[in-house]
């Protein structure tokens, strides 16, 4: 389990009552929750914040040429998936590959999920490493011309039910809906949403969020991690 903040109660005496002042949280908590129990929805501005995550897998990576796309495609291709690539991991559950990563289902607090600070606060490698990232969307009915708008940093590819749509190359900064995907159709139900981000020397984190033909964020979605 992780090491979240655990909330020490504080009573104090205001106007003959008593009250319960918490403290603020620290650490990994400034940036993530353990996922709750019920479906989460994207927030204001249609981001998905609900994902299952995978402790970094350590990836030396050459600085000289870069994230090139073929360079990436290799080091994220579905072969290096830690596990059945179709198959939606658990949170607690680890993989065979080196140092036994374990998956954690987490809610984001804020948009973009801060990866770098989930190694940190594990006491993870954060530099040449790996991040997997899955997600389940569930939709209440078929929606088509849809695109996964995806900001990260540094590359990333990203996976909507199996399917390569979306890749981001190159070392670059988070920027939000930093690159389109093409047009896809959500299915009525389950669509399972998968990212892999590779990072070199600096910080990592990414951003998603899903748009419809008019480039509205959609949010009559649900966004689970089962």
């Amino acid at each position: 389990m992780l090491a979240f903040w655990a909330p020490v109660t504080v009573q104090a005496q205001t106007a003959g009552m008593v009250e319960e002042a918490l403290p603020p949280p620290t650490g990994l908590a400034l940036y993530f929750s353990p996922a709750a129990s019920t479906p989460a929805r994207p927030d204001a501005d249609g981001f998905l914040r609900r994902w299952l995550l995978l402790e970094p897998i350590v990836k030396p990576n050459r600085t000289n040429a870069g994230f090139t796309s073929d360079y990436v495609r290799q080091a994220l291709s579905p072969t290096q998936y830690p596990g059945r690539f179709e198959a939606i991991p658990q949170d607690g559950q680890t993989t065979a590959a080196a140092g036994t990563p374990r998956w954690h289902a987490l809610d984001a607090n804020l948009f973009d999920v801060k990866l770098f600070k989930l190694a940190q606060g594990l006491g993870k490698p954060t530099y040449g490493v790996i991040f997997w990232a899955v997600t389940v969307v569930n939709s209440p009915r078929e929606m088509r011309d849809v695109r996964l708008a995806v900001g990260s940093n540094s590359a990333s590819i990203w996976w909507l039910n199996g399917t390569e749509t979306a890749g981001l190359f190159g070392d670059r900064r988070m920027v939000m809906d930093d690159v389109l995907s093409r047009p896809v159709t959500l299915r009525k139900g389950r669509n399972v949403l998968r990212g892999a981000v590779i990072n070199g020397p600096g910080l990592s984190d990414f951003c998603v969020r899903l748009l419809n033909a008019n480039g509205r964020p959609i949010r009559d979605i649900t966004v689970d991690v089962k």
